[in-house]
């Protein structure tokens, strides 16, 4: 099937791209990597009027890390997330999802920006970024603005972007020294969309959770963190008996729906697997033994 005809404007700048897409409005919608727009032109799920490219504005491409933390520009490749050893030292939490994105082609040509701005429940940045207590940096006609991770999804491939706005970059707060996390997820297949998946960041002081971030995917109608289960980790030990105490939290905390990916029981069952094993890998990658 080919999609319904449409303009294409490549835009010069981010003021330009900005202005587009709000004149435009909703018969507007940016091209970045192509890997979730494109598909869902083509079975005609998105029918826009006008594609306004922005795949080569060299401004939201940077990926750059400092005392405060990783700059991600919306425009960075999964491919360059997966490769980079500012990353992987830093954020590994990154690579795994980085790494088990779609196929090939998906990692070479997707955009982080374009796949967080796609809001898609199942997708595998929303819950990273917000395990990461990340912030979206936005752009528009009329402000520049910060959007906190958890308050970027709505519902349902549904962002708080207003008319006119655009991702301009994702600000990984600077991971402390004792930190470590891990992303997991079960996919139909390598690479597939998450059934279900379990993103966490946490920071030692000895054998103590020092903080923990916490957040699911694919088991809501937007990835979503899971906060009673980040307090019930903060400032304890992780003994067998807390691990087992979470993991229900985690379960009773998914409101997942049956759909071709599996029952909603299944995915509620399968997060305590995922749980535990990347609060395994975590724990490891802070304590440098991984």
């Amino acid at each position: 099937m080919y999609p319904v005809k449409f303009e294409y404007v490549r835009a010069k700048s981010i003021a330009e791209a900005a202005h587009l897409l709000e004149q435009h409005g909703d018969e507007a919608v940016a091209l970045a990597g192509g890997q979730s727009l494109i598909p869902l032109m083509k079975f005609r799920l998105s029918t826009p009027k006008y594609v306004i490219d922005i795949s080569r504005l060299s401004e939201l491409s940077e990926l750059r890390y400092g005392e405060r933390g990783l700059v991600v520009g919306a425009l960075t490749r999964h491919v360059q997330l997966a490769e980079s050893p500012i990353v992987a030292e830093h954020y590994p939490i990154m690579r795994d999802a980085a790494t088990d994105i779609g196929d090939v082609q998906v990692r070479n040509l997707g955009t982080i920006g374009g796949d967080l701005a796609q809001a898609d429940p199942a997708g595998d940045w929303g819950p990273v970024i917000l395990a990461l207590n990340a912030q979206i940096n936005c752009v528009g006609t009329r402000q520049q603005r910060t959007i906190k991770a958890e308050e970027f999804f709505l519902d349902s491939y549904t962002t708080a972007l207003e008319p006119g706005e655009l991702i301009a970059q994702v600000i990984i707060p600077a991971a402390g020294p004792n930190s470590g996390g891990a992303y997991m997820k079960l996919g139909r297949r390598s690479g597939d969309f998450a059934v279900a998946a379990v993103a966490l960041q946490l920071e030692l002081a000895g054998d103590v959770v020092k903080h923990c971030g916490i957040a699911l995917g694919g088991v809501g109608p937007t990835a979503f963190r899971a906060l009673q289960a980040e307090r019930m980790m903060v400032g304890q030990n992780i003994s067998e008996g807390r691990i087992k105490e979470v993991a229900e939290v985690i379960q009773d905390a998914a409101a997942p729906i049956s759909d071709a990916r599996g029952s909603a029981d299944y995915k509620r069952a399968v997060l305590k697997p995922l749980f535990r094993k990347a609060l395994e890998i975590a724990v490891k990658r802070a304590r440098r033994e991984a």
